[in-house]
């Protein structure tokens, strides 16, 4: 694509970003407003943020192409796979829940399949509002119990004390007031890393209170390959992981609709829907194979196109680089990996609450009728079976979490008779 056509594909409106150092510095800037979402998730789960910064660029790249460079979004750590991916590396370990990962990537692509063969009325049908909305409420609220330990200094399951009590308070309730006051207060771009600056003020009040080792980060190499882990066959973790992609491929959607309000673009047609489910679902499978957390569409980034009017693809795929070249600095993973646990249980706190918030959301701008018995039924065992940790068990596999709830809400909506009108 030449200058002139790239201009002429660009919005009405836009600042045309057509030299390669606005394109670089724009670029940098979409990686630091998706910067702190991207590297909480591999420290929450164990996994290393190198590798997620690697395979957030591969997999962004990945997209690019199955989209035919025409959509300006990036990818990078999932949320909503953060209980299984625990669950996972807990039970079978990380090369057996990376197999799991990549089955949760195929699913995409069957899905995107699906979409290119029936449209998005089958998905629809089987996923409405009803089944996703609670699905992704039991992601945030399964989640709780963890956030509040962390916050007061102890491991995520509460089975040992790392900081102790009141220094942990301090740490967690800096962080997520700091997190909290930049995400209502703060303007332009600064309103968009309410994550990265709680981090910042946490970390900085650690340091003063002495709670930081920082001896690993002056020991660890400047540059150094990431920690890449193979993925494993385990046909358990696969059966685990299949289900909790259905979620995610809902707020997909939703993602791709709000970039295309922003752009003023109508991606579902063009490239289509099918395009963007299939780069999301190659971008999970991808990062599989390196041992880096599944790719999802950021949000924090689509708000920064709309901010910065910066609507051209291009500045992802610079995006992408430099979280690629990132990822060999290995003083940055020690770094992250220096972050006391009171810090990020802090900003947990706020984020699981705000991903069972869009749960709710979903309920409430669909206008999801719960005074009628169907509708209830369906929320209220949904809910209970997440939240209360239900699973149900043949020999050694067990479905449980966000998978069983899935599979149960689409049985329910499938199987539950709908109300006549009066």
């Amino acid at each position: 694509m030449n200058s002139a056509e790239r201009t002429q594909s660009l919005a009405p409106g836009q600042p045309v970003v057509n030299t390669p150092l606005r394109q670089a510095l724009a670029g940098s800037q979409m990686l630091f407003v998706a910067f702190g979402a991207l590297v909480l998730m591999p420290l929450i789960t164990g996994l290393d943020p190198n590798v997620a910064l690697f395979t957030a660029g591969i997999g962004t790249l990945v997209f690019q192409v199955c989209t035919k460079r025409q959509v300006p979004i990036f990818l990078a750590s999932s949320f909503a796979f953060i209980a299984p991916i625990l669950y996972g590396v807990q039970t079978w370990g990380i090369p057996a829940t990376m197999s799991g990962l990549m089955a949760a990537g195929l699913m995409y692509v069957l899905l995107s399949q699906l979409v290119r063969w029936r449209g998005t009325a089958l998905l629809t049908r089987l996923l409405p509002p009803v089944v996703v909305g609670p699905v992704i409420m039991v992601i945030g609220l399964g989640l709780a119990p963890m956030a509040v330990n962390m916050a007061i200094g102890k491991s995520g399951d509460g089975s040992a004390v790392l900081v102790a009590h009141d220094t942990a308070l301090w740490l967690s309730l800096a962080s997520l007031i700091t997190t909290l006051l930049v995400s209502t207060l703060a303007r332009g771009v600064f309103r968009l890393v309410p994550i990265t600056a709680g981090i910042a003020v946490g970390y900085g009040m650690a340091l003063a209170m002495g709670v930081v080792d920082f001896t690993p980060v002056r020991e660890a190499p400047w540059f150094s390959m990431p920690h890449f882990v193979a993925p494993e066959w385990n046909w358990q973790a696969v059966l685990f992981m299949i289900p909790v992609a259905i979620a995610p491929a809902i707020e997909h959607i939703g993602d791709v609709l709000a970039i295309g309000s922003v752009t003023g673009k109508d991606y579902l047609k063009k490239p289509g829907l099918h395009r963007t489910l299939l780069g999301d679902g190659l971008a999970t499978g991808a990062a599989s194979l390196f041992g880096g957390p599944p790719n999802t569409t950021y949000s924090e980034v689509t708000g920064a196109v709309m901010l910065t009017k910066n609507f051209n693809p291009v500045i992802m795929t610079w995006a992408a680089g430099f979280a690629i070249a990132l990822a060999f600095v290995g003083k940055f993973g020690a770094l992250m990996l220096s972050i006391p646990v009171p810090v990020m249980g802090g900003i947990m706190i706020l984020l699981f609450g705000s991903i069972a918030t869009v749960g709710l959301n979903s309920l409430i701008k669909h206008q999801v009728d719960l005074s009628q018995a169907r509708n209830l039924c369906i929320v209220a065992v949904i809910l209970v079976f997440g939240i209360g940790g239900m699973a149900f068990g043949i020999g050694d596999f067990s479905l449980q979490g966000i998978s069983l709830c899935g599979i149960v809400g689409i049985l329910l909506n499938l199987v539950l008779p709908k109300e006549r009108p009066h």
